[in-house]
């Protein structure tokens, strides 16, 4: 038997939906998505933004790190990470990344 490169895994875990670990990984992605969407959705209430201004860039912080960290994961285990960085998904996923820091 073959053991299976750390890459490879990644791949298969972060592109790949067919596994329960793929389902996990984009079920975790999504909800990550809508609690980032409602932390910047408080902060630009602005009785919350000033009793809470605190905790929200700190979350709004941790969800760029996060973000960002997903992004070069992508980037590594893509079999073509200049195809990857140039595509559709690749573009969108790292204006998404700078707009919401």
């Amino acid at each position: 038997m073959v053991e299976e490169s750390l890459r490879a895994k990644l791949y298969r875990i972060i592109f790949g939906t067919d596994t329960p670990a793929g389902k996990l990984f984009d079920l975790i992605l999504i909800y990550s998505i809508l609690l980032s969407v409602v932390a910047l959705m408080l902060d630009s209430v602005i009785h919350i933004q000033e009793r809470y201004s605190k905790v929200l860039v700190a979350v709004e912080w941790f969800f760029t790190l996060a973000f960002t960290a997903e992004y070069v994961v992508r980037l590594y285990c893509s079999p073509n990470r200049l195809r990857y960085a140039t595509s559709f998904f690749g573009v969108i996923e790292q204006n998404s990344r700078i707009k919401c820091s």
